[in-house]
């Protein structure tokens, strides 16, 4: 059974940093892309950043691209999120996920795994 453990959440003020990892574990891990999505409550989980393949191809959404950076080790099956220049708005809890194949690499319903969250909290 595959799982997906996230881990590095905290408190931080707003102009700070955090970085965020992601472990997979299980039996097969040919992910095609692994991607860090958030959630405010009663909000929909939306994609943050992506790494497809080796993890060359990067994505982004709009309101993090410059800021944070995403890579993927796929010898140790792992994601990480360099998360730079915090806001106040960044604050959700952030869900590793992960795909056997790609399709679109934002839509939350093309995954097929999940971890189960890391609070972050932006806040002075």
């Amino acid at each position: 059974q595959v799982q997906l453990v996230e881990s590095g959440g905290g408190v931080v003020p707003p102009g700070g940093s955090l970085n965020l990892s992601c472990a997979a574990s299980g039996p097969t891990l040919d992910f095609s892309i692994m991607s860090w999505f958030r959630q405010n409550p009663g909000k929909e989980r939306v994609f943050v950043a992506g790494a497809w393949g080796r993890g060359v191809t990067t994505f982004y959404s709009d309101s993090v691209k410059g800021r944070w950076t995403i890579s993927k080790n796929n010898a140790k099956n792992t994601l990480s999120l360099i998360m730079k220049d915090l806001k106040s708005e960044d604050t959700a809890v952030y869900y590793c996920a992960a795909a056997r194949v790609l399709h679109r690499y934002n839509d939350r319903a093309d995954y097929d795994y999940w971890g189960r969250g890391t609070q972050v909290t932006v806040s002075s």
